[in-house]
């Protein structure tokens, strides 16, 4: 074999060579043009969204800054009055409850006066019994001044409203569904009834057949 057919052969692996290079040199070159285009596109996008961002003029952010921490403090402050009169609210309801109380008890210490006095007495039964009665009267006189006034109960039709019965009893001369005992007197404050009067009531048979 002559040395030129090894040349020849030579080039043309050389050529086949640089054949099966430049496929590889050509994919580097697109990606990285992929690349550049990539990010170009990326700064094309980020510049039109600056773009697009609506500028913000200092002095009108200024101006919202200062009437936002305005707003603020208006609210802290209605806040602080709101607590404040919530607290005097309390504290004039505790000392209002406290005045009544006090004003309702001074109206029956003399009627416990009257009680101890009774207690340490040595008269007969007679004298004891018209003392607690005067000591009745006492009392019923200091819950008038409270606009306390008892339920009426003997000789009023029942009514469970003002009326608690405990016993319903047989009786031919007394109206049926009247009350014609009263076991524990009631009470009532103008409207507003503080506890039922506890009463018994008549059941009239021939009422109730007619």
């Amino acid at each position: 074999m002559s040395p030129r057919i090894f040349v020849d052969n030579d080039k043309r692996k050389m050529s086949k060579e640089a054949l099966e290079a430049l496929p590889e040199v050509e994919s580097k070159e697109t990606t990285r043009e992929s690349v550049t285009e990539a990010e170009g596109k990326v700064g094309e996008s980020v510049a039109a969204e600056q773009k697009a961002a609506p500028q913000v003029d200092p002095a009108e952010y200024e101006r919202v800054k200062v009437e936002r921490d305005s707003l603020l403090d208006r609210l802290a402050r209605l806040q602080a009055e709101f607590d404040n009169a919530r607290k005097r609210e309390a504290r004039e309801r505790n000392e209002f409850r406290d005045y009544a109380v006090g004003a309702a008890v001074e109206l029956f210490l003399p009627v416990l006066d009257n009680f101890q006095l009774a207690l340490k007495s040595n008269g007969s039964a007679d004298q004891l019994r018209a003392g607690v009665e005067l000591i009745v009267k006492q009392m019923e006189e200091a819950l008038r001044t409270l606009n306390v006034q008892p339920v009426e109960a003997v000789g009023a039709e029942f009514d469970p409203r003002v009326h608690e019965a405990i016993e319903m009893v047989e009786k031919p001369d007394v109206p049926d569904h009247q009350v014609f005992e009263e076991v524990r007197r009631g009470y009532r404050i103008k409207d507003r009834l503080l506890r039922p009067a506890m009463v018994r009531v008549a059941s009239n048979p021939q009422q109730k057949e007619a």
